[in-house]
Order: structure tokens, then sequence, then C-alpha cells
């Protein structure tokens, strides 16, 4: 008795396994069936920032423009201003939202030239990062200083930011350097 009983287990089990067997290829599908893989997401294009010449645009029009001389006595209206005559627009923003991070922008850790160096209530154009120089509408009128001095560390850190490219910019207009 014990052999049958064996018997009939081992038996039951090889028909389960062969039921298995034969609906598994049943449920696979047919190569012409199979499932796509998903595409990947389409990549945002890397961001393009300034070119060593648009660098050299954006400090001649701060230091040589009467752009800069017209732009009011405030410090983000002045950097506005002068990437807007550049050719380098972006929707206008004070030195708090600048701060925060705006539309483009991209924070960076160490600046180069014509990036904005910005603190809350103050932002200014990068010079030469070398010496710290930084252009803006101070308290003594348009000049260029040390973003490292006593004066602009008491200020709390600055952020750095650099200029995108190829970032829309809804409502956006390119003013001309021409005639400058």
């Amino acid at each position: 008795m014990y052999d049958m009983q064996v018997c009939l287990k081992a038996g039951a089990v090889a028909a389960v396994c062969i039921a298995v067997l034969c609906v598994a290829p049943a449920q696979t599908a047919s190569p012409r069936e199979a499932v796509k893989p998903a595409k990947p997401a389409p990549s945002r294009p890397k961001p393009r920032t300034l070119t060593k010449q648009d660098r050299s645009s954006v400090i001649n029009v701060a230091l040589h423009s009467r752009a800069a001389r017209s732009a009011g006595h405030d410090c983000s209206h002045l950097v506005h201003a002068i990437y807007q005559r550049a050719g380098f627009p972006y929707k206008y923003a004070d030195s708090e939202d600048l701060y925060a991070g705006v539309e483009g922008f991209q924070l960076v850790p160490r600046p180069q030239p014509a990036d904005l160096v910005v603190w809350h209530g103050h932002v200014g154009i990068v010079i030469h990062p070398a010496r710290h120089a930084f252009f803006s509408f101070l308290s003594t009128g348009l000049q260029v200083d040390d973003y490292t001095s006593r004066y602009w560390r008491g200020r709390g850190q600055p952020r750095f930011y650099r200029y995108v490219k190829n970032d829309p910019c809804h409502g956006c207009t390119v003013a001309s350097a021409e005639g400058e």
C-alpha cells in the first residue's frame, strides 16, 4: 500500500509539472506580440552658457555703455538692462528673486566673468573672478568692488548664477547694442 501511495504522489507531481510546462509557453507572447521597452524620456538639451565672446560683450556693455548709466538707480534694473543690451534677455527679477533662483540662470559654485553675484538685497556682474571684482550700482554710483571685502562678507554668503542661453524667456525682447 505504501508503494502505491508513493507512486500516486509521484504521478501527481509529474502531472502538475507537465501541466505547468504545457501552459507556460501559451502564456508567453510571440515575438511579434512582445512588449517593446518604453522609449526613454526625451532628454533636455545640455544648458548652453555664454561663450567667452558673449561674456566679453556683457562686461563691455557694463563698463562702457550708456545703457549702464541710464538704467536707473537700482542694482537689479541695472543688471537686467546690461544683459538686455548685450543681447541676453531674461524676465526682470529683483535681487531677492535672483538670490532664490530664476528661469534663465543656473547656480554655479565658482563664478566666471559675466556671471551674477547675488546677495539678499543686492546683485552685480562678476568682472574678474580671480580678483573678486564685480560691477554694480553701489551707494556711491556705478562702480567695481571686491565681493570678498569686509562689507560684502557682512551681507552674507553670495550666490553665483550663470546665464543659460537655451532657456525659454517668455515675454522677453532683445535690445540692440548698436549705437553704443
